[in-house]
């Protein structure tokens, strides 16, 4: 699958706020964010109304940047979400929460979803003792994840859970930081989502 190999700063402009796709970087005051608060490009300061496409344009696009998600694979997930039964926007966070990648992140194994994405397609991580390299990989209850790879891997991935040690954990998963291993303990909630969404505007602009 196709790749937003632009600068990952310049996404974060562009939607008006941090997304954290920098890891460390984001904390700290080489945030592009903090430094230079207006999208990027020579338009970039001028600040017109959006319509109410345009917001919830928008909101999508913050949502696929955050996950790291192309068009086509959000769809799917929407698709999918709006098949199954309860509320849509819930589930379609749902899905997004539970893709491996994410579940690293989260747990502080990755600084960063795109450092996860490189931590499972790299072989590193395998689920109930199989070894995965799909980033979107959905986990479910009861999956045991465990980072099984050589030591110089290794040792960089403890380093990440000292950076991220001050991160909280949610509430569907458990970490044992000593043998490195993750339990999936539930299906996320919607409470479980700790950044500022309105997937509602998702679902209004998918049934357009």
């Amino acid at each position: 699958m196709g790749r937003d190999l632009g600068p990952d700063c310049r996404l974060c402009r562009r939607e008006g706020e941090k997304l954290f796709l920098k890891g460390a970087r984001c904390y700290t005051h080489k945030c592009a964010v903090s430094r230079r608060e207006y999208a990027p490009g020579q338009h970039g300061l001028k600040k017109g109304k959006l319509s109410n496409f345009g917001v919830q344009l928008r909101e999508k696009q913050k949502i696929k940047r955050i996950y790291g998600v192309l068009e086509t694979q959000f769809r799917n997930y929407f698709l999918k979400a709006a098949g199954t039964k309860g509320v849509t926007g819930h589930i379609l966070l749902q899905f997004l929460e539970r893709r491996l990648d994410s579940v690293l992140f989260n747990c502080g194994f990755a600084k960063s979803r795109t450092d996860g994405r490189q931590i499972v397609s790299h072989n590193h991580v395998s689920v109930n003792g199989r070894r995965v390299n799909i980033p979107s990989f959905l986990v479910k209850p009861n999956d045991i994840i465990e980072i099984k790879t050589d030591d110089k891997a290794l040792a960089n991935i403890k380093a990440n859970v000292e950076t991220t040690k001050e991160r909280k954990v949610p509430g569907w998963l458990t970490v044992d930081a000593a043998n490195m291993t993750i339990k999936v303990v539930r299906i996320p909630t919607r409470e479980d989502v700790t950044f500022t969404v309105n997937e509602q505007l998702v679902v209004e602009l998918y049934s357009r």
